[in-house]
């Protein structure tokens, strides 16, 4: 077996004694630095948030939902527990001037009578199926799904229904934006603006 010459030997297996005492002193020092380092850090990634005047963020817990519909045979529904659809409000207003932005949630087994709006709506699908098709004669079974992530253009005064099948799994969320103001038009104007399915 081959020796290593004593000074190799000292510093392969370890610091000679004078370096070994200026190595563990300097470690001692920096120990807590290093381990302090990360916190550091993260305190002023927690601390930091965008200027509210140039970029707002609204987090789930944030947005206001309002249920819709719950009047009436609706307000059976509601009442029992159930609900129809609701509306969180992100940006602007559908009833005034100007581009709004909305979530729209449907609930399993409700759907939207056939109407139509003055504008074009730009719609994803965030969550869950919603099930779409266009024409004045209320069909279930001529609804197609739009799962998450689906793209949906409802053309001005054109019309269609929507909402998620009675077998549906969860409510579908929709992100809906467009220019308003905006007033639902309902073919059958005598009849209810929603349908259970």
């Amino acid at each position: 077996m081959s020796r290593l010459p004593e000074k190799e030997s000292a510093l392969v297996g370890g610091s000679r004694p004078t370096e070994m005492g200026l190595s563990s002193r300097r470690d001692l020092l920096i120990a807590p630095l290093l381990a302090a380092l990360p916190l550091a850090l993260l305190g002023d990634r927690a601390l930091a948030a965008p200027d509210p005047a140039m970029t707002i963020v609204k987090s789930p817990d944030e947005i206001t939902w309002a249920d819709m519909f719950n009047s009436g045979e609706g307000a059976k529904i509601y009442a029992a527990g159930g609900k129809i659809v609701s509306i969180g409000a992100l940006y602007g207003d559908p009833s005034k001037a100007g581009i709004y932005y909305v979530l729209m949630r449907w609930y399993p087994g409700f759907m939207s009578a056939p109407h139509w709006y003055e504008t074009d709506r730009l719609c994803v699908v965030v969550s869950g199926t919603w099930w779409v098709t266009s024409g004045e004669t209320f069909d279930p079974a001529s609804t197609v799904p739009a799962p998450a992530g689906t793209f949906v253009r409802r053309v001005a005064r054109t019309p269609h229904y929507d909402g998620v099948k009675a077998d549906g799994k969860e409510p579908a969320t929709i992100a809906i934006c467009g220019v308003g103001p905006i007033t639902a038009h309902w073919i059958e104007a005598d009849k209810s603006a929603w349908r259970k399915v």
